[in-house]
């Protein structure tokens, strides 16, 4: 049996239709879906069936030529025909079909994705400094690795670490912790931070309550987290990736080819390099109060912001947007270094995850 998709007058037919394809049991089932909410539903973004099928919960065996699915087939590979949960494997399970360009190109932008995590991620431990982007993709490269398109490319990066570490100098990038127990408790945290190979960096014994900055794996955050909560303390995340802060010459890396200049350094505080971002965009209104231009408030976070042109930067900066998604939820505006500390703490949060094996 078969039958025609519905499209729309003047179109030719079957050219707006993506097809997702699963292989089972020696059979091929294909599904007639959007292309653009494949990605969606994948990524979870779309929540609605509908919006992501062409023809309303129909399997087929071949979407170009119409050709239904039978009732037979599905029941021998799937164990029943219910159309529905079976459209919902092939979207979870079957392949996209994309031209051969254009898969390529997808694959090259995915690689390219995952070595910039890399390179964030890691370090030379010989020179604590990071190596560059061509030599992250020349050792990926050399251990043979292949992007899974259907897997996310933090994981993918993780997995590229560990592979790597097996044959290349490489390690994780250190975090750097700001640790907060009680007198009596600041001898279990030293003892286990020295089991951890941790770096102490600074100590604050004075009062009841002690303080320490160290640097340590991302490996350990997990155990080091739960050993604080466990000891009634804080944990603050300083930086999740540190590096060394000097300038890199290229004779540390004379094996490699195609090696810039000098490496990009990264801050070995976030919160500095963000704290500078908001500082560019943020308009001090104590520079602009003798000026002789006409002053524009900015409602949203009740500061003078300067000339026309300067009104319009301002709409476009961090602070300004920060305190907007406030005002929807009906808080008040933040100032930009009041913002700061906001928007550092949720990055600071959204990272535990990703830092964290």
């Amino acid at each position: 049996m078969s039958v025609k998709l519905q499209q729309p007058v003047g179109q030719k037919r079957l050219t707006n239709v993506a097809v997702v394809r699963l292989k089972k049991h020696g059979m091929r089932f294909e599904i007639a879906c959007y292309k653009n909410k494949v990605l969606s539903w994948r990524s979870g973004v779309e929540k609605d069936l509908d919006e992501v099928l062409q023809s309303h919960h129909t399997v087929y065996s071949n979407v170009s030529k119409g050709i239904l699915a039978k009732s037979l087939d599905l029941n021998k590979a799937f164990g029943h025909d219910d159309q529905t949960r079976i459209c919902l494997e092939i979207l979870e399970k079957g392949e996209l079909q994309v031209a051969g360009k254009e898969r390529e190109s997808q694959l090259s932008s995915q690689f390219r994705d995952i070595a910039t995590i890399v390179m964030q991620k890691t370090i030379n431990p010989e020179t604590q400094r990071p190596y560059t982007i061509s030599m992250i993709e020349r050792l990926m490269h050399e251990t043979h690795f292949a992007v899974e398109p259907h897997n996310s490319s933090k994981k993918q990066a993780l997995d590229v670490i560990r592979e790597l570490q097996k044959h290349f100098p490489i390690k994780r990038s250190p975090m750097r912790l700001g640790l907060t127990v009680s007198g009596q408790n600041f001898s279990t945290l030293l003892e286990k931070l020295g089991a951890w190979d941790a770096n102490v960096v600074s100590k604050d014994e004075s009062g009841s309550r002690q303080s320490i900055i160290c640097e340590m794996d991302p490996g350990f955050f997990r155990d080091c987290d739960a050993l604080v909560r466990n000891l009634q303390g804080r944990l603050e995340i300083l930086a999740v990736s540190v590096h060394f802060e000097e300038d890199t010459h290229v004779d540390d890396y004379d094996d490699y080819e195609d090696v810039p200049s000098a490496l990009p350094k990264e801050s070995t505080d976030s919160a500095v390099q963000l704290s500078e971002k908001i500082q560019k965009q943020t308009l001090s209104d104590e520079k602009k109060a003798g000026a002789e231009v006409k002053q524009n408030k900015c409602s949203t976070c009740n500061v003078f912001v300067g000339d026309a042109k300067q009104f319009r930067d301002h709409f476009k900066s961090d602070w300004h947007k920060h305190n907007l998604k406030r005002k929807t939820k009906q808080l008040p505006p933040l100032t930009s270094e009041e913002c700061l500390g906001d928007m550092d703490m949720n990055d600071s949060n959204t990272d535990i995850k990703e830092y964290s094996f």
